[in-house]
């Protein structure tokens, strides 16, 4: 399938998903506990090994959802391993351990520039804390894993000290974080495998940094060297420029291994949760989930795309859970138009058909709708098209926002909702009103419920359209 043979990686590679953890540490980003147990439920759902669910340190909110998010676990609700993060602190370790997670993970940095400028204290000290730590964490009888903050940075021969030490005090797993991003993909194989010659008996994790945008390469050419744990998160939240995403990384190594490490279809929903949680949208290129990865512009691609997809698709869409599309504007070919006008149920000839291209690339609309397009073959035609009755559900959802939030900020995680076609500020008696297609009625009820569920809505109005000028329909005489 790709160019990577099989005996390249290993079968037992898991996903540590660190969204609740990582993720919140993006500025400007911070969870409710209802949405830290939605993300909870639904990376359990697509078959995340292991959930990472934060510091209980940080604040009592954070501790309250944690120790929920653990309930569920014990209920049966979450099959994923509960990874709870610590300080090297014995303080706050205990607090950690007193939730019993099935794992705790405690972390110190391990480079020179962090042992000298943030913890004052020789390699001598700092392999002796890391023993002292997790022996600490260890005697609470939980799994314990360390992270070696920096441990890209580090010096070879100490960092594995730093890894036989953590393994002798009773770590099973040692996370290598990349915290600033410099890996690269030789280097990142290399370590990995030295460090898993060097040290036999304990799991390595891979923590890549996303600064020089190399995170997923990293965490595939470490998986190579030995690494079988990657952490990740949805849609790469995280410090600075964040960490390998998850949907990037488990769709590479779908195409370069032949194996699905999760429920991939799943993957546009959780990204679009996550968006909704953090307020942060998607570029519209960012791979696998944003909105143009399955949508062809160019004439040739489009041309390409319909007489075989592989021309210009490394998989199909729906491997991923999505569908294939072809953006219309005066870059379009016939065939494009004509599979437009196809799909709407409306056949023409050859000569209608190039009226409607040569009159399309006179546009300078961005992006044509269907409505435009049927707009444009009125218009080269002199037919009408009748009204239809919509075979899905189109509703507008007006949105009323508590006074003292930003509405735009409402409107903005809104906006990321699966469903939501688009978005407006309005005045009057309604601040926002949203425009949502669903394909049924309890979809419709999904995407009120999530829209409600946004922080700031204090209520909302539905209305349903029942009938519309469109194109489902042939076109008769006028």
């Amino acid at each position: 399938m790709g160019r990577f043979s099989r005996h390249e990686f290993g079968e037992s590679i898991k996903i540590l998903d660190s969204t609740l953890r990582e993720g919140e540490q993006t500025p400007g980003v911070i969870f409710s506990e209802e949405w830290r147990i939605k993300i909870a439920k639904s990376l359990s759902d697509v078959g995340v090994h292991l959930i990472e669910v934060g510091d209980p340190n940080v604040a009592p909110d954070v501790r309250s959802a944690i120790s929920k998010i653990i309930a569920l676990k014990r209920d049966g609700e979450i099959k994923s391993e509960i990874v709870v993060h610590s300080r090297s602190v014995k303080s706050d370790i205990e607090n950690a351990t007193s939730l019993e997670p099935d794992r705790v993970a405690i972390f110190y940095g391990v480079s020179d520039i962090h042992l000298k400028h943030k913890h004052r204290k020789t390699r001598e000290e700092a392999l002796a804390i890391i023993a002292e730590h997790v022996e600490f964490a260890r005697g609470a009888g939980v799994k314990v894993r360390f992270t070696a903050e920096d441990a890209t940075r580090a010096d070879l021969d100490y960092l594995i000290q730093v890894v036989k030490t953590a393994r002798d005090a009773g770590a099973d797993r040692v996370s290598i974080a990349d915290t600033v991003g410099i890996l690269t993909p030789d280097r990142a194989r290399q370590l990995f495998s030295k460090l898993k010659e060097a040290v036999p008996g304990v799991g390595l994790d891979i923590h890549a940094h996303n600064d020089l945008g190399m995170a997923v390469a990293n965490s595939m050419a470490a998986t190579e060297g030995g690494a079988d744990v990657v952490h990740t998160t949805v849609n790469g939240l995280g410090e600075r420029a964040g960490i390998t995403p998850l949907q990037v990384f488990v769709a590479a190594y779908y195409y370069h291994k032949g194996v699905k490490l999760i429920d991939m279809a799943k993957l546009p929903y959780l990204a679009s949760l996550v968006e909704a949680a953090s307020g942060i949208a998607q570029m519209p290129t960012f791979p696998i989930t944003g909105d143009n990865v399955f949508t062809h512009k160019a004439g040739v691609h489009q041309a390409g795309v319909l007489a075989n997809p592989e021309t210009y698709e490394p998989f199909p869409p729906e491997v991923v859970g999505r569908s294939r599309d072809f953006s219309l504007d005066k870059y379009s070919g016939r065939r494009a138009v004509a599979h437009r006008l196809e799909r709407l149920g409306v056949k023409v000839d050859e000569e209608t058909l190039a009226k409607v291209v040569e009159e399309l690339k006179s546009t300078n609309a961005r992006r044509l709708r269907d409505e435009d397009l049927l707009e444009i073959l009125e218009k080269v035609t002199g037919v009408r098209y009748k009204a239809y009755v919509n075979k899905h559900i189109e509703a507008f959802i007006w949105i009323k926002v508590d006074e003292n939030v930003y509405t735009t900020s409402v409107a903005r995680r809104v906006s990321t909702i699966s469903g939501v076609v688009n978005v407006g500020e309005v005045t009057g008696d309604f601040d926002i009103v949203a425009r949502v297609v669903a394909s049924n009625a309890e979809e419709l009820n999904r995407i009120i419920e999530d829209i409600r569920s946004v922080r700031g809505v204090k209520s909302t109005l539905t209305n349903i359209v029942l009938k519309q000028l469109g194109s489902l329909q042939a076109p008769s005489a006028p």
